[in-house]
């Protein structure tokens, strides 16, 4: 595997998933592939389990890891061509991804929409970048539209808590005080698209995702319609895709948040979210307490998916 953005990078997801496993047993069998091989993460926003679990991961296999935070340890970085350099950016990028590349095997780059130009967001002007110019093998951490490796570990914990062969998999919708991107919902949903499970989606009016990741998944606006005889309720919110709307937030309704009264609806499902989540507001303090939420075993492996997907990266170096 030569980089890794999208579900298609993966191949098979059966396969993909009895590796993930098979490594989860012994996380250290493989310590030897890494062997003076170096990491470079490189984070232009916020992360706490991507950063965590995917150095672990990649210290798991033996390797040397590098992690820059872009905007506490770094110049300023411009991104667009024909800028006129002037203000408070003091490298361009395009000198900055071949400099970067020369100290390092493999690029982890995290990097989140702009919300402001959609066609900018969309096409992934960042990561695209490194994969253009760096001439490394590189891993989304993160980017605009979507966040491969937590729909990944999303997948195996599916997997593995499941108690029947084709589960109803239900992604809801629910409030924020702020803006936030498509990239999570898109990307689980590309995934959850790539199984046989049943495949919900529920949302108020005005939040329809880009049709390409929404595939043939059921669209419910009515979210109690939705949950009924869910075995999975997967929770996360995003701001509006389509124009004149495009990050925007049109709703902060309180009644979507996910409660008892709304798991009570579904077949004792487990409940999911990516974290970090905004407590009473996307989900209530007994939901994600209860025996049923499984937040943790999620978050926990985002090490495994991160390890698997370095191990491939690893694989294909020449």
């Amino acid at each position: 595997m030569k980089k890794f953005t999208t579900v298609d990078d993966i191949g098979n997801l059966r396969e993909a998933v009895d590796e993930a496993l098979m490594i989860k047993k012994d996380r250290f069998a493989f310590s030897d592939l890494g062997r003076n091989r170096t990491l470079l993460m490189i984070f232009f926003n916020s992360s706490l389990r991507t950063r965590l679990s995917t150095q672990k991961a990649a210290i798991n296999l033996g390797m040397n890891v590098i992690v820059l935070d872009v905007n506490q340890g770094a110049w300023k970085l411009e991104t667009e061509r024909g800028v006129i350099m002037d203000g408070d950016k003091a490298e361009h990028l395009l000198e900055a991804i071949p400099v970067m590349a020369c100290y390092c095997d493999i690029i982890g780059v995290r990097s989140f929409a702009g919300l402001k130009d959609k066609n900018e967001d969309y096409e992934e002007r960042v990561i695209e970048q490194f994969i253009r110019y760096s001439g490394k093998s590189v891993f989304s951490m993160e980017a605009a539209t979507r966040h491969p490796l937590q729909s990944f570990a999303d997948l195996i914990t599916i997997e593995e808590f499941k108690t029947k062969p084709r589960p109803k998999v239900v992604m809801t919708w629910a409030p924020h005080p702020r803006a936030l991107p498509q990239a999570v919902p898109n990307s689980f949903a590309e995934w959850m698209n790539r199984t046989d499970y049943e495949f919900v989606i529920t949302h108020p009016e005005g939040y329809e995702l880009d049709p390409r990741f929404v595939g043939n998944a059921r669209v419910e606006y009515d979210r109690d319609k939705a949950f009924e005889g869910a075995d999975f309720i997967y929770a996360k919110n995003w701001s509006a895709y389509a124009d004149p709307n495009y990050g925007k937030v049109l709703s902060t309704d309180r009644s979507w948040m996910v409660d008892a009264r709304a798991m009570s609806l579904t077949d004792n499902a487990f409940f999911m979210h990516c974290l970090p989540v905004r407590r009473n507001m996307i989900v209530s303090d007994d939901v994600i307490e209860s025996e049923r939420s499984i937040v943790i075993p999620e978050a926990a492996n985002r090490e495994i998916s991160a390890q698997t997907v370095l191990k491939r990266l690893l694989e294909g170096l020449k």
